[in-house]
């Protein structure tokens, strides 16, 4: 009898801290590769414009000089670069356009399916709470919900839908660390990773108290220094939560 089991991907499940860098931002080879060797967990290669399959395949050759895992957000189908360690799949909970819940990965899926490394996919539930940034003008995310609406998303995408990874994505200001801890009390199996607005220590400390997995992005391209301070104090506040000292 034909397998038909494929195990679920567990490439993302140590991370406690991300840098996540975008294909179509310039970042010197001396900062990448500090960014590489800071003790991150791994990189995550995205962005919400400007992606393409040529952008982020130079960007993955130039990490593979280093021993980072790295994991692509695959938001277009002819951008899939092979030889990253991991892909997420996001959809957005909260898009007003379903394409963006639905529409385009039911797309990709058709057409590349079979190319697809399936036990190392992840599905990618996307909050999208910061309603200037690129990701809710794009996906026309109903950033404007109340905290019960956020909460019922992420239980529908965890307990329902039982996608692996919740994201609460503020891209461009730092959220509120109060929803983040609410959500993620409210999961049952999926990790709950936290991006938006983390330029200092404190920032990363409270993010690192409140989510699974905090990611790290803007701040990379104009304060590197703050950037590389952020996976210390993720990764200490991670040991004060689970009391390992």
């Amino acid at each position: 009898m034909e397998e038909r089991m494929i195990a679920s991907p567990s490439f993302y499940a140590d991370w406690r801290h991300v840098f996540k860098l975008d294909p179509d931002r310039t970042i010197p080879d001396e900062a990448l590769a500090a960014v590489c060797r800071s003790g991150t967990d791994a990189i995550l290669v995205g962005g919400s414009s400007g992606v393409t399959y040529d952008n982020t395949a130079k960007l993955l050759a130039r990490i593979r000089r280093h021993d980072t895992p790295c994991a692509l957000e695959l938001t277009d189908p002819e951008n899939a670069v092979p030889g990253f360690d991991g892909y997420f799949i996001p959809m957005v909970m909260n898009a007003r356009d379903k394409d963006w819940l639905i529409g385009h990965q039911t797309s990709a899926i058709e057409e590349f399916g079979f190319l697809l490394p399936w036990e190392s996919v992840a599905g990618e539930a996307y909050i999208v709470l910061n309603g200037e940034s690129t990701a809710a003008r794009v996906s026309g995310a109903d950033s404007a919900i109340p905290e019960s609406r956020v909460m019922a998303y992420g239980q529908l995408a965890d307990r329902l839908w039982r996608v692996p990874v919740v994201y609460l994505e503020y891209s461009g200001t730092f959220g509120d660390m109060s929803l983040t801890r609410k959500v993620r009390g409210g999961l049952r199996q999926a990790r709950l990773f936290y991006g938006g607005g983390i330029r200092t220590l404190e920032q990363a400390r409270q993010a690192g108290e409140a989510a699974d997995t905090v990611v790290v992005g803007n701040v990379i391209y104009d304060d590197l220094e703050a950037a590389l301070a952020t996976v210390e104090a993720v990764k200490i506040s991670a040991k004060e939560q689970d009391h390992v000292f």
